[in-house]
């Protein structure tokens, strides 16, 4: 009996240490799913840094900022220290007027994500093949009335057995759904920090 714990404890170690930073933060995007949140973007003034709104608010990027602060990486500093030091590569100032960076904000900015993403992680196809889409990958989408949106790729398949499943919040609180090719693509990117 002992040996069989001590062996189920091994393979627990095991799996831990070889997850990959694409296992984990689909896990932190599926964990996601099982909290209450009532869909709310409301300017908030944040802590800074590893600042948030309150948990039981959010948007869609709220899914994303979260999902990687579980893995140490708090994207509210990351974006505002990249805005502060390259402030006209960011869309701020077309987008919504503004002439400096908000720590408050930035980083619940869909474009803002999609322009970090861009510049620090890697940009990839976007194709109509689902086998294209690799779980911890970051989707953005253009909504009718040109809302953009944002989401995870997770490691559940749809019902066609092909098309991997999204972790997003479109309204009604993080979901993991199929909504893949339900919208207009406008990005893929993976991000995966080299310093953790």
């Amino acid at each position: 009996m002992k040996k069989i714990a001590y062996l189920l404890l091994l393979l627990s170690a095991f799996n831990s240490i070889s997850k990959t930073f694409s296992d984990e933060l689909v896990d932190a995007a599926n964990d996601r799913t099982q909290n209450n949140v009532r869909y709310d973007g409301a300017y908030h003034r944040l802590a800074y840094p590893n600042g948030d709104v309150p948990a039981n608010i959010g948007v869609c990027t709220d899914v994303v900022i979260r999902s990687y602060r579980v893995l140490g990486i708090d994207l509210q500093q990351l974006v505002h220290e990249d805005m502060r030091d390259n402030f006209s590569s960011y869309p701020s100032k077309r987008i919504w007027g503004l002439t400096k960076p908000d720590s408050n904000i930035d980083h619940r900015r869909v474009p803002n994500l999609q322009t970090f993403f861009k510049r620090h992680g890697t940009v990839l196809p976007i194709t109509n093949n689902a086998e294209t889409y690799k779980a911890g990958d970051i989707v953005t989408w253009m909504l009718p009335g040109n809302l953009p949106h944002i989401g995870i790729v997770v490691n559940t398949l749809a019902a066609d057995n092909k098309t991997p499943l999204i972790v997003h919040n479109i309204g009604a609180g993080p979901q993991r759904e199929d909504v893949l090719f339900r919208y207009k693509i406008t990005g893929h990117y993976r991000y995966e920090p080299v310093e953790l």
